[in-house]
């Protein structure tokens, strides 16, 4: 026979509704980042940094076909890693002058490939993934790339800052925060993330907790140009930082 007795059941609560639940937590945020973004903005004005004129996005053709332009922000990604912008809008200039699509790539040897994105970081390795990449997207995606970050992530070659930067410039998507050695070095720097991280990847989940969404597109580009002129690797330019008085790294005079 059944028991008559009812299993107690847990019911959750929205914050401030029913009795004794908890108030909600006032959620994280790093102390004076609204102004520190405001002035990094503010030194970002004159959008002349190396990212701004030759970046992946003003690699590719805007006037080819949508699924040609995709593929081209792609293959700009994959040869960006480790590689300045100048070497990489190099690069995918001498690949356009030979009409950048993804059958113009499969036909090509490896060889000519390697002369023709030499000398971008790793080029070699870079050969080999573009052309594994490039027969995954003409066999299982119809010569277009993916549209969603996880899918992205999957093709040779390509990582998360890649995928997010894909889905940003590619199919105008924002899925998360595209951070690369620039964003991570500059998040720690600042204190934008609540403790230390080691890695650009543990870097994007820290600040997609906090950061609002509606500034997850432009931080990428704002602190890429920041990193390059302003909070370089080595010996930033501190005196010359609008936030050299908020800023937790700053080396005060």
């Amino acid at each position: 026979r059944r028991s008559r007795r009812r299993k107690s059941v847990a019911i959750s609560y929205e914050p401030g509704q029913g009795d004794g639940a908890e108030p909600q937590r006032a959620r994280w945020e790093p102390r004076d980042w609204r102004e520190q973004l405001e002035r990094i903005r503010e030194m970002r004005r004159s959008r002349d940094a190396p990212v701004d004129e030759m970046g992946v996005q003003k690699c590719y053709d805007s006037s080819a076909p949508p699924q040609v332009m995709r593929y081209q922000v792609l293959l700009a990604l994959m040869l960006s890693s480790q590689t300045k912008d100048q070497v990489t809008s190099a690069a995918m200039l001498r690949l356009r002058q030979r009409g950048l699509t993804v059958d113009t790539v499969l036909q090509m040897d490896d060889e000519t490939l390697g002369q023709i994105i030499y000398p971008v970081g790793f080029w070699r390795n870079k050969v080999k993934y573009i052309k594994q990449t490039t027969a995954i997207l003409k066999q299982k995606y119809g010569g277009d790339i993916p549209s969603t970050v996880e899918e992205l992530v999957q093709l040779p070659g390509v990582g998360p800052k890649m995928a997010h930067l894909a889905m940003h410039i590619a199919w105008d998507s924002v899925a998360g925060i595209a951070v690369d050695t620039h964003v991570h070095r500059i998040s720690n720097r600042l204190k934008w993330v609540k403790k230390e991280t080691k890695h650009p990847e543990e870097t994007r989940v820290a600040l997609e907790e906090w950061l609002p969404r509606d500034l997850w597109k432009e931080i990428n580009w704002l602190l890429v140009g920041f990193g390059q002129q302003t909070c370089l690797p080595v010996n930033p330019r501190c005196s010359q930082c609008l936030n050299q008085d908020i800023c937790p790294a700053a080396k005060r005079l």
